[in-house]
């Protein structure tokens, strides 16, 4: 790409959930500046057909399949991303889970599964991934996280809850890690990705925020590639809301 400052060339970026929706435009959109890939989602299958477009791009990929939400599964991608890679330069905490449900309706189980995706999983990897980027001297972990953490949403109380867990875990992890390590979240709203697809037409077409529609996923690869990016160099511990005004 023209502008230096987003320009990935050598990186290597893990993205959880990155077989569809807005992982699967971030990880484009890096492969497309220069950076290899590592996909990880539960379907193994999902992540190699990215990765073959990673591929076709002229960049380095690797698919693996994973539970981002249990210990045991990402330490083996840990594992593997440094035993085909060598380093990791991105991290992105993108995989989660919302079911609505009415709260006094919710099995342990379900909340149990829901707390592990959106925040027991992301603070696995960022912190042993942290500690590596800490130890090479430099390195970037973006966390997706909700529009619901900040105004949390009936029937979605777990989800809420633990995307604001994210929101201070981002925080935190931001001072823990400096002055290598830059930490930083999205708040994303409504996006009209692959996902979008299971909507209704009136959902995709206009939502409850300012800007009364979804966003594009430009609208928010172009802020992830900002605060991955040396442009955002001065930027660490932010949260911020890409979600039309909600």
């Amino acid at each position: 790409m023209n502008d230096p400052l987003l320009n990935f060339e050598g990186k290597v970026a893990l993205i959880t959930g990155g077989s569809r929706g807005l992982g699967y435009q971030m990880a484009k959109a890096l492969a497309a500046r220069g950076a290899d890939i590592i996909i990880a989602s539960r379907k193994v299958d999902a992540c190699e057909a990215v990765a073959e477009e990673v591929r076709a791009m002229g960049q380095r990929a690797l698919a693996v399949g994973a539970h981002c939400g249990k210990w045991d599964e990402i330490d083996k991608l840990i594992e593997a991303a440094y035993a085909e890679f060598g380093h990791v330069d991105i991290l992105i905490n993108n995989a989660g889970m919302g079911p609505r449900m009415p709260s006094h309706e919710m099995p342990e189980s379900l909340y149990d599964s829901v707390l592990n995706l959106n925040l027991k999983g992301p603070y696995r990897l960022a912190s042993i991934i942290g500690q590596k980027m800490k130890t090479q001297g430099s390195g970037s972990i973006l966390n997706i996280s909700s529009i619901a953490s900040l105004q949390p949403l009936a029937q979605v109380v777990p989800y809420s809850a633990a995307k604001a867990g994210l929101n201070a875990m981002t925080i935190g992890m931001a001072k823990e890690y400096a002055p290598h390590v830059r930490v930083n979240c999205i708040c994303a709203g409504p996006f009209l990705t692959d996902i979008a697809d299971a909507w209704t037409d009136e959902a995709r077409q206009t939502a409850d925020n300012a800007l009364r529609r979804p966003g594009r996923p430009e609208e928010i690869v172009s802020a992830a590639l900002y605060l991955l990016s040396d442009a955002a160099s001065f930027s660490t511990g932010s949260v911020i809301s890409v979600d039309g005004g909600t």
